[in-house]
């Protein structure tokens, strides 16, 4: 079995610099280039990479002696993955990280969970609810390696609403409202809500998560309940707009997506229990879709096999498996602006992709589903405005000006989308370092093998 070699970017670079003044350059020939944009696959190209960007791109090949050479041997360039709804810092569920562990642990496995979404060759994630806004800052001023975080900050939740991990026996007053268990704020009230908005956006948040509607893994709220009042969800979207950014929604069923949207949300997550009216509408007012195919088909599709679940949260994941694989069928059929975010960690944190492929199982449009986690989620991220840390190059896409995040996968992502999975994602650039290097070729740079002990200790392949 193939070892991971990662490189902690802090550590060392990916490759050795050159004597030559100016940025370092790297030149990739004989990629096939997938672009994240059009469904067609350049053969035989070359890029050039500067610093953290990208400065050609040609489908022939381009001069540049003082690069360093890397052959990709026919493999497909492609953008670095998108994963638009990660919890990076949940292990098995809000509970455990607010009982189990401090914060020092959960930081620790925080770490871990990056440089394992890094392996898989996800080099950007949009984190949809968690206190991840430090990590994100440590990571951007490069304190410690990881994929690019657009951070959400903590949930923002009604009392006995999704993210209400409180007590059966809390009474009013019991529970710190602003900060409960640092997995999200608990907000009554147009006044408490600004305030928690404003809050995570100080520290960062580069958009604001709220729980519109019931959920599944969670003991206070009834699927079909809906939450925040009007008058709540539209002060929270005035100070992320206030802010030029927006609002993502945790919801379900059209009761709760259509106050979202009336609201100002932009993005849904999930959506699972819609009519084709509520699609319809969401197409007509530019709102996008974030879908979480695994879970609602596969893991809701047995959900007695979920041991942790109580018999009532059993039932709720069934019956947003009866609807999800309509939903998304209207979604295609009406051409919404989606993008994919697995909502997978635990035991699932390996395998990100198979969201990814499983949505390609109901699309049937390879071309469609990859823009998902690469030009579409890009777009997505831009509605962030001036919250977005990254402003110096483009993402989701190989193109002159794009940062240099870069994969290299064995095989055609268009003609087979598996090839996206790890054990084929054979080369992970991110900003223009190296976090893995499978190519076998002799001319491929030096790397300092991470070793037996540290693989296993952080459960890489």
């Amino acid at each position: 079995m193939k070892k991971s070699l990662f490189i902690i970017a802090l550590a060392c670079l990916a490759f050795t610099a050159n004597a030559q003044d100016g940025p370092r350059q790297v030149l990739f020939t004989n990629v096939n280039i997938y672009n994240g944009v059009d469904g067609v696959l350049v053969e035989n190209g070359s890029v050039l990479v500067e610093g953290n960007l990208i400065k050609q791109v040609s489908e022939g090949t381009l001069s540049a002696p003082d690069a360093f050479l890397v052959d990709g041997e026919g493999r497909t360039m492609m953008p670095g993955l998108i994963d638009m709804h990660s919890h990076l810092c949940f292990r098995n569920g809000m509970l455990e990280f607010r009982d189990d562990y401090d914060q020092m642990a959960n930081g620790a496995y925080t770490a871990r969970a990056m440089l394992d979404y890094l392996d898989q060759g996800f080099t950007t994630v949009r984190d949809a609810g968690c206190n991840i806004l430090g990590v994100a800052k440590a990571v951007n001023n490069g304190i410690v390696p990881g994929p690019r975080i657009f951070p959400s900050g903590g949930f923002l939740s009604q009392t006995g609403g999704h993210a209400d991990t409180g007590s059966f026996n809390d009474r009013i007053g019991d529970q710190d409202k602003l900060e409960q268990g640092r997995v999200g704020y608990i907000v009554d009230g147009a006044d408490e809500a600004i305030r928690a908005a404003r809050h995570n956006l100080r520290a960062g948040a580069t958009q604001i998560k709220i729980m519109a509607g019931g959920g599944v893994a969670s003991e206070f709220d009834p699927l079909h309940m809906t939450q925040f009042t009007a008058e709540e969800m539209k002060a929270i979207v005035g100070i992320a707009e206030d802010y030029g950014t927006y609002v993502l929604a945790h919801a379900y069923h059209d009761r709760s997506v259509n106050r979202a949207i009336d609201a100002g949300v932009k993005v849904i997550e999930h959506n699972f229990l819609v009519s084709e009216e509520t699609i319809v509408r969401m197409k007509q007012e530019g709102v996008a879709l974030s879908v979480q195919a695994v879970v609602a088909l596969v893991q809701f599709g047995d959900p007695d096999s979920i041991t942790f679940f109580s018999e009532d949260q059993k039932n709720k994941a069934k019956q947003v498996n009866s609807g999800a694989l309509q939903m998304m069928k209207w979604a295609i059929k009406h051409e919404l602006l989606m993008v994919t975010g697995g909502d997978m960690f635990g035991p699932d944190l390996p395998n990100q992709a198979d969201n990814v492929i499983k949505f390609q199982e109901v699309a049937e449009n390879v071309h469609l589903v990859l823009k998902t986690a690469t030009s579409n989620a890009a777009e997505v991220l831009t509605w962030s405005g001036g919250m977005n840390p990254y402003k110096e190059g483009t993402l989701g896409t190989i193109a002159e000006g794009g940062y240099a995040d870069i994969i290299l996968v064995d095989g055609n992502p268009l003609e087979d989308i598996t090839v996206i999975k790890r054990d084929t994602v054979d080369f992970v650039m991110k900003d223009g370092l190296v976090y893995k290097n499978w190519l076998p070729n002799e001319k491929a740079p030096a790397f300092q093998p991470a070793g037996p002990e540290r693989d296993a200790y952080f459960g890489l392949h």
